[in-house]
C-alpha cells in the first residue's frame, strides 16, 4: 500500500477509535444510557461504516487492476476485528520498501497512530488494571499506607502493604507492560525518529482520559512527558535488534523513567511525597526491572546486520 493510503487508513482509524473513546467516556461519566441510539454510538459506528467502505474501495480498485482472489485484498482487508483494522498502517509499513531502517516521523506516523490506537483497545479491556485512572491524591494516599498503621517504625523489616497500595502497584505492573511492549516491538524494527514515543503515549493516554473525564490530567501528562524522555533515550542509546545491550538498557531505563515521573507528578500535584519511602522509591525500580525483563524477552539475542548485495539498496541499519 502507498503511504497516502496508509495515512487515510490511519485517519479513518482515528475516527473509529475516537468514537470508541467518546462512548467509553459516556459509560464512565453519564447515567441513564439505556438506549442504543446516542450521539456517541453514532460517531463510533459511522467510523466503522466509513472504514468498511474504504476497505471495500481498495479491494475493488485492485480487482479492476487485474488482481484475483486474495491478491486483490490489501493487507488492510484481512481484518476480523477493530484491532486489526486500526493496526493496518503498521503492517503495511512493516514491509514497505520505502520506509527503510531510519524512517522519518512523517513517513512512520500512520503506523505509530495505528499501533497507539490498538494499544488503547488493550487498555480499555484492562481498565481494572490501568494505573492512568488514578488521581494524584489517590496515588499518594495509597503509597502512604502500611497495613494496620501508617509508616512502619524504623528497622521493622519489610513493609506490610495495605490494600490501596497493592492495587496501585499491580496496576503499575500491568500498565507498564501494556505501554512499553508496543514501543519495544517498534524499536526492534526501526530506529524510531524523535517524537515517535511521545506521539504514541499521547494517543494511548486518551482512553483513560476519556473514561475518567480527564479528571486525572496531571497523571496523563506525566505519560506524555515520559514519552519525550523515552525519545531522548532512543536518540542517546540508539537501541536496535543489532545492539542488544542498548536495547536492554533502553527497555529498563524507559520503564524506570515512566514510573518515576508518574510518582513525581503525583507527589507534586497530590499533596507531597507518600509517607512510605520503600513504596514510592521501590515501585520505579521494580518497573525498570520488569522493563529489562521485557527487553530480554523481545530480544534474547542480537540480530546480525544483513549483508547488502551488490547493486541492492541498503535497508538494514548502518
Amino acid at each position: 500500500m502507498t503511504p497516502r493510503t496508509d495515512l487515510v487508513t490511519a485517519l479513518l482509524g482515528i475516527w473509529f477509535g475516537a468514537g470508541l473513546m467518546i462512548d467509553a467516556w459516556a459509560h464512565g461519566n453519564l447515567s441513564k444510557l439505556e438506549t442504543f441510539f446516542t450521539p456517541r454510538h453514532a460517531v463510533f459506528y459511522s467510523g466503522f461504516v466509513v472504514v468498511s467502505g474504504w476497505i471495500s474501495w481498495q479491494v475493488w480498485r485492485n480487482v479492476r487492476a487485474g488482481r484475483q482472489g486474495l491478491a486483490a485484498v490489501p493487507t488492510l482487508g484481512l481484518v476480523v476485528t477493530m484491532m486489526l483494522i486500526i493496526s493496518t498502517p503498521l503492517r503495511s509499513a512493516w514491509n514497505a520498501p520505502d520506509v527503510g531502517a531510519r524512517p522519518s516521523l512523517g513517513r512512520l506516523l500512520p503506523a505509530l497512530l495505528g499501533l497507539a490506537f490498538a494499544t488503547t483497545l488493550v487498555s480499555l479491556f484492562l481498565t481494572y488494571g490501568d494505573a492512568l485512572h488514578y488521581r494524584p491524591q489517590a496515588i499518594v494516599q495509597a503509597f502512604s499506607m502500611a497495613q494496620n498503621s501508617g509508616a512502619p517504625p524504623r528497622g521493622a523489616g519489610p513493609v506490610a502493604v495495605g490494600p490501596g497500595a497493592e492495587r496501585v502497584a499491580v496496576a503499575m505492573v500491568v500498565t507498564n507492560v501494556v505501554m512499553l511492549a508496543p514501543v519495544l516491538f517498534l524499536v526492534r524494527r526501526w530506529l524510531l525518529p524523535f517524537g515517535s514515543v511521545t506521539v504514541m503515549y499521547a494517543v494511548i493516554a486518551l482512553m483513560p482520559g476519556a473514561q475518567t473525564g480527564f479528571r486525572n490530567l496531571p497523571i496523563l501528562l506525566s505519560f506524555v512527558l515520559a514519552g519525550f524522555v523515552s525519545d531522548l533515550l532512543i536518540r542517546q542509546l540508539r537501541p536496535s535488534s543489532e545492539r542488544r545491550a542498548a536495547y536492554w538498557a533502553f527497555a529498563g531505563l524507559s520503564a524506570f523513567a515512566i514510573w518515576s515521573l508518574y510518582i513525581g507528578v503525583a507527589s507534586a500535584t497530590g499533596g507531597g511525597l507518600p509517607a512510605v519511602p520503600e513504596l514510592w522509591t521501590g515501585a520505579p525500580i521494580v518497573a525498570g526491572l520488569i522493563g529489562l525483563a521485557l527487553g530480554a524477552l523481545f530480544l534474547p539475542n542480537a540480530t546480525p546486520a544483513q549483508p547488502v548485495l551488490p547493486g541492492a539498496t541498503a535497508t538494514g541499519r548502518e
